[in-house]
């Protein structure tokens, strides 16, 4: 099915106001937004316009309730400056996931990806080119039902917007384990990319900063003694020569784009990658008997992060230095080679950008 879209652009970009040298991330805006209107059992409205601000209704069902999904994507540019995404299908998938579960209706693909595309091509010279710099891509959707009631909602509107970005981290993190607050249990959202999971993360995050850390490494709920991921990224172990990351198998951890990456490089260059659970005490082990070579995050707003301090029960244990961690150091060049076609795209995650006339409306 084809969706007409409107685009209605900008009288005056702001793109000169942006220094490339300088990005903050998540707080520079660009010029467009998407926009589509879920009634009637169809998406229909469908246009680009300015970047604005929204009017909504101070009953809007979403604003109450949490019925409110997002993803997270990049685009960079090639080496001949033309735009291009990353294994963007995964995101659209993952999205369309997270609807399902908070019984929202899903986003077709062809839209999706069409919204996407036509956005970055209006807006390619926001993609900034400098080291462990992109365009941030921001899909979400709403409830907008004005009712107060606790029951779906039968509207529902999709928005993507972008932002020229830096690195998140801009140098290594330091996590403490949590043994009082609980991410996510099985059965529950901890799969999928909900407003709601960020929100019961914030008073948990502010602890975490108030003892000297970065973020929280959540464990599970039951025992507190399993690793699932941080607060804003998936978590790998390099003990002795296997990296360990804990499995998706109990639905408590999102199923991250670069979580799923790093583990195909990994396994190109011959190591052995398992996929279970693992323990802290299994982790601070391999600490004590020197076996515990490297730690990091992984997150398409993150890329790959090391972690240099796990804080656990008023005891911090160090790392390598990061220096001594080639293995996720090279997959982190790896990554970005491959995400700005530096190198082959042996694995076809890229899609290039097809840049074709677009039907403006003034």
């Amino acid at each position: 099915m084809s969706y007409q879209i409107d685009i209605h652009t900008t009288n005056q970009s702001r793109l000169n106001e942006l220094d490339f040298a300088n990005i903050p991330f998540g707080k520079v805006f660009s010029d467009h937004m998407f926009i589509a209107d879920y009634r009637d059992g169809k998406w229909q409205n469908c246009r680009i316009e300015p970047y604005g601000r929204l009017s909504i209704s101070p009953a809007m069902s979403g604003l109450h309730y949490g019925q409110e999904i997002f993803e997270g994507m990049k685009a960079f540019k090639d080496q001949e400056g033309n735009p291009q995404l990353f294994r963007p299908e995964m995101n659209v998938n993952r999205f369309n996931r997270s609807a399902k579960r908070m019984a929202m209706p899903d986003v077709p693909d062809e839209l999706f990806l069409e919204a996407m595309k036509k956005l970055v091509a209006l807006d390619k010279d926001w993609i900034p080119t400098g080291e462990e710099s992109a365009l941030y891509i921001r899909p979400f959707m709403f409830a907008t039902d004005e009712y107060i009631g606790v029951q779906p909602s039968n509207t529902f509107r999709f928005i993507i917007f972008t932002c020229p970005v830096g690195a998140y981290y801009t140098k290594p993190v330091s996590v403490m384990v949590s043994e009082e607050y609980v991410r996510a249990f099985p059965g529950g959202v901890g799969d999928s990319k909900v407003a709601g999971n960020y929100g019961a993360a914030m008073m948990p995050y502010t602890v975490a900063k108030e003892h000297g850390y970065n973020q929280m490494l959540w464990m599970d709920g039951y025992e507190f003694k399993y690793v699932q991921e941080i607060g804003t990224m998936n978590v790998f172990f390099r003990i002795g020569d296997t990296f360990v990351t804990p499995s998706l198998d109990e639905k408590t951890i999102l199923e991250g784009v670069t979580r799923d990456s790093v583990i195909e490089l990994l396994r190109d260059k011959g190591y052995n990658v398992e996929t279970r659970r693992v323990s802290i005490d299994e982790v601070l082990e391999a600490h004590q008997q020197g076996k515990l070579k490297d730690a990091f995050g992984t997150g398409t707003a993150a890329t790959i992060t090391h972690i240099v301090t796990i804080g656990y029960r008023g005891t911090d244990y160090e790392l390598p230095p990061v220096e001594k961690r080639e293995v996720s150091t090279q997959l982190k060049q790896d990554l970005q080679h491959i995400r700005t076609s530096k190198v082959s795209d042996s694995h076809n995650w890229v899609h290039k950008i097809q840049e074709e006339p677009l039907a403006v409306n003034k």
